[in-house]
């Protein structure tokens, strides 16, 4: 091992889509390894939201410390510079005390930025960004889409269409700097990387993920998911932000009575399935993963963390 790489902590990644079993497969390496797990999912900050979001049980909890989980209320903005900002030093914490820096999620964005950092992109600007949603809505759904295209195609091939979130951003980076964002972000990985990772992702058919996220669905239900739902609705409002994402807003709207139960059960294994499809597009372009045949897991994982610790 170079001088180089002993200076960086190593870091074990757990990461993959919604459903593929990335927690289950992190825990049972805590009885051989020192584990503290940090969540890498971007709804599991949220205190209260439990269910919808399959977070840690408190057996899994007293397995192995869990960290990232429970930050902040739901009415409250999380961004992935103020995760990069908490992680970090738990990393050097967990280090510190002997133990092994595990980072467990499916929040693709999250696990990039924490390990490669963020690439320095100006502040956003308010004014800037109400002019580019003004000119989407005037020009139509995919105007600004095509002008990312148009000036930073590489940026345009790794966003969503319909993230206009993400297009705007791109647009406002170029727009501020008078650079591509792919470009500032390319030049960043040059920079030297503090951690030295390794990571691995279940692997299922898609056949069989698919499966798995039905049946979840099925057991977040039996669980209490729309009690939970209830009760923030109750403590805030239909309009809760956090209640607007995947699983919580087809739960709002059987509360409405805008669907049946039965279409709130195949609307959400439906959603959950096109997101765990995204997520493993995300994941697929990360080249030093290692994808794990789940009947085959144990063996292969403990040959590699072993090698990865010498």
């Amino acid at each position: 091992m170079a001088d180089s790489e002993k200076q960086q902590l190593p870091v074990l990644v757990f990461c993959g889509p919604t459903g593929s079993g990335k927690t289950s497969l992190a825990l049972s390496l805590a009885d051989r390894y020192p584990l503290e797990i940090i969540s890498a999912d971007s709804r599991q900050v949220y205190r209260q939201m439990d269910i919808g979001t399959a977070k840690a049980t408190a057996v899994e909890r007293a397995i192995a410390p869990h960290h990232m989980i429970d930050l902040i209320d739901p009415d409250q903005e999380f961004s992935v510079a103020e995760f990069v900002d908490q992680a970090r030093p738990l990393i050097q914490e967990i280090s510190a005390r002997g133990n092994l820096p595990c980072i467990v999620g499916g929040t693709g964005l999250y696990i990039r930025a924490l390990l490669g950092g963020l690439a320095d992109l100006p502040t956003g600007d308010p004014a800037l960004r109400s002019e580019l949603h003004q000119r989407e809505e005037s020009g139509g759904a995919g105007t600004l889409y095509r002008e990312l295209q148009r000036v930073d195609p590489v940026a345009a091939d790794e966003i969503h269409p319909n993230n206009t979130v993400r297009i705007v951003r791109a647009i406002e980076v170029y727009t501020l700097s008078g650079r591509r964002m792919s470009e500032l972000k390319a030049e960043h990985r040059f920079l030297h990387q503090p951690y030295r990772v390794l990571k691995f992702a279940p692997s299922f058919s898609r056949d069989d993920l698919y499966t798995r996220i039905n049946q979840r669905t099925l057991q977040m239900l039996e669980s209490g998911f729309i009690d939970e739902v209830t009760q923030l609705v109750d403590q805030y409002s239909f309009t809760l932000k956090a209640l607007q994402t995947l699983g919580y807003r087809e739960v709002l709207r059987f509360l409405k009575n805008e669907i049946t139960p039965d279409e709130m059960v195949e609307d959400i294994q439906k959603f959950t399935r096109q997101y765990a499809k995204r997520q493993l597009t995300w994941f697929s372009k990360e080249t030093d993963i290692i994808w794990v045949d789940s009947s085959n897991k144990s063996g292969r994982v403990i040959q590699s963390i072993d090698n990865f610790l010498l």
